[in-house]
């Protein structure tokens, strides 16, 4: 089998979407994407783009596997546990799709190197679980003129928007890094797995409709989900008064 026959065996359901086709398809594969954060929200990120033949995904996460890490980061399992994580989710994505590139950072982003690493791909993906690396990439991103799409989990709910260079930032809907303590930690209320692949899946969805522009992304707007009770809804937000 041909290439281009393996293509559309592989991608025919994704060609035949409004607004993708062969000619997008070509732009998911020359895409370079960077997660960053290979647990649970990463989790869905990189099976989903990696499924769908994006061309390079780097991996950047400093952790390993460990049992705990099992009820929501569903791309490892029992076998990789104490294996690095980037490298345990390196296999499964290869396994899923060996056409993908899949670059490892077995490092933790922070203000040293943030900066030379997210200049290598042409979009990042937060699936961070804590607040400091949060504010630190989505500061960096917009100091350098990168997208970002933003994604994390409380309890039962999550959040996801898409930061462009330019436009709303973090820091325009919420405010200053808190104090350390005034944001409830994941080790003391809880993470709902399935909470989990829905946010994920929908920071992969955004990434996939800013590389092939179909569809709409969530710029300026924060969809809020809440899994216990089934309630989504999208604010709009706009920028600090007084900012340029």
């Amino acid at each position: 089998m041909n290439a281009m026959a393996k293509d559309i065996d592989r991608y025919e359901r994704q060609w035949r979407l409004a607004g993708i086709g062969p000619e997008k398809q070509a732009e998911i594969r020359r895409a370079r994407v960077l997660i960053v954060g290979a647990g649970g929200l990463g989790s869905p990120v990189a099976l989903y783009l990696a499924a769908a033949g994006t061309g390079t995904i780097g991996l950047a996460d400093d952790d390993a596997v460990a049992l705990s890490n099992l009820q929501r980061q569903v791309i490892h399992d029992t076998r990789s546990l104490d294996v690095p994580k980037v490298e345990s989710a390196r296999r499964k994505m290869t396994a899923l799709n060996p056409e993908v590139t899949v670059e490892t950072h077995a490092l933790r982003v922070d203000a040293t190197n943030a900066a030379d690493l997210f200049a290598a791909y042409d979009i990042v993906v937060d699936c961070t679980d804590n607040i400091a690396a949060k504010y630190l990439m989505a500061d960096m991103c917009a100091r350098i003129g990168k997208p970002l799409v933003y994604g994390t989990i409380v309890g039962y709910e999550g959040y996801v928007t898409t930061f462009l260079p330019g436009g709303v930032t973090l820091r325009d809907i919420f405010g200053d890094m808190p104090a350390p303590g005034q944001i409830p930690s994941p080790a003391v209320v809880g993470t709902f797995g399935p909470a989990v692949g829905v946010i994920g899946s929908l920071q992969a969805a955004e990434v996939l409709k800013w590389i092939t522009g179909a569809g709409d992304l969530l710029n300026g707007r924060l969809l809020c989900a809440d899994t216990r009770t089934m309630e989504f809804n999208v604010l709009t937000v706009g920028r600090t008064p007084g900012e340029n």
